[in-house]
């Protein structure tokens, strides 16, 4: 399939999906599924072999079907089927979504996708991902669009794999080291990118685990960090390869670093997302310099208002203390 053509038509529709996740993801709290959406559409890049990646292929039925995304579909027929009528002003009791979760997880989410016909699904994707780390109350994420979408899945096996070593009772970091490594990530962004799982929670019926790993299974913070160093505790959930970040040498300072850094570990967060974000993908710098722009002029805006207000401020005290 071709690039999308990023235009101003295509950055305003782009603007739009980022103003219906938001609605969406604050109104169903569905912000971990939409994190763990974009992060397994991603997380498949093989830079060896320049395939995988931020396409959009999670979409198909064969892909769903790998172990390593099990739950996802379900998932995904739930917060479109929410999304699509809400969207539409309709109201339907919760007890109607829950018996409708068998419903074409693909066909739902053609009809939220015919609200932005020109956003790829490789875009609305990753965006997806942002924007619930955003609105949970997780780092900004530079976002630029125009990745291309694509048919092809690739084999099962590219995504990390939560109960390697778990009959040893330790996961050897080299699972971890090997799938990230795989896609040209480095240490620090391995570890940054667990911090991730201080949102949501494990499933049974999914990963054969259960439990959150925090406290505030909706709150995007340092929390996952710093429960991994506290050990066991009752009710928190520890995978194999979460103490793999405790047991290697090489990930264990950035657990350390990010448990009693929060900002640290935001920016670092950040930036690591927004690289396994791109993984394959050029942005054309088009796009990059328009997203930018955009990025300054809320930026001006914002400062616009708060100097305003501090103007009404001072005004004010002054009025006060003249009549004094």
């Amino acid at each position: 399939m071709a690039f999308p053509v990023v235009d101003a038509d295509y950055l305003k529709e782009i603007d739009k999906a980022r103003r219906d996740l938001r609605a969406l993801i604050a109104y169903k709290n569905c912000a971990p599924i939409m994190l763990r959406l974009a992060w397994h559409d991603a997380g498949t890049y093989d830079k060896s072999t320049k395939t995988g990646g931020p396409n959009g292929s999670i979409r198909n039925d064969e892909e769903l079907a790998h172990g390593a995304n099990s739950g996802l579909k379900i998932a995904l027929s739930f917060c479109g089927q929410v999304s699509f009528r809400r969207f539409l002003g309709f109201s339907f009791p919760v007890a109607l979504w829950i018996v409708e979760l068998n419903v074409s997880s693909i066909a739902l989410l053609e009809e939220v996708k015919a609200k932005r016909p020109k956003i790829t699904y490789a875009d609305l994707f990753q965006l997806a991902g942002v924007v619930a780390v955003e609105v949970t109350g997780g780092p900004t994420i530079d976002f630029v669009p125009g990745r291309k979408d694509s048919k092809v899945s690739p084999k099962e096996g590219r995504l990390p794999d939560a109960k390697q070593g778990i009959n040893a009772f330790k996961v050897s970091s080299p699972h971890l080291k090997d799938v990230f490594y795989r896609m040209g990530l480095s240490d620090k962004e391995i570890v940054a990118l667990s911090g991730g799982h201080t949102l949501g929670r494990a499933h049974p019926e999914r990963s054969g685990f259960d439990g959150p790993w925090t406290k505030e299974p909706l709150k995007f913070d340092n929390s996952y960090f710093v429960e991994l160093l506290k050990g066991e505790t009752e009710g928190l959930l520890k995978l194999p390869t979460d103490n793999a970040l405790l047991d290697d040498p090489a990930f264990r300072p950035f657990v350390e670093l990010y448990a009693k850094d929060e900002d640290a570990f935001f920016k670092d967060y950040a930036a690591a997302h927004k690289r396994l974000s791109e993984l394959g993908f050029t942005p054309a710098s088009s796009a990059s310099k328009a997203t930018a722009k955009d990025g300054t002029v809320l930026a001006q805006s914002a400062v616009g208002v708060v100097v305003a207000a501090a103007v009404v401020i001072l005004s004010y005290l002054y009025e006060v203390r003249k009549r004094a």
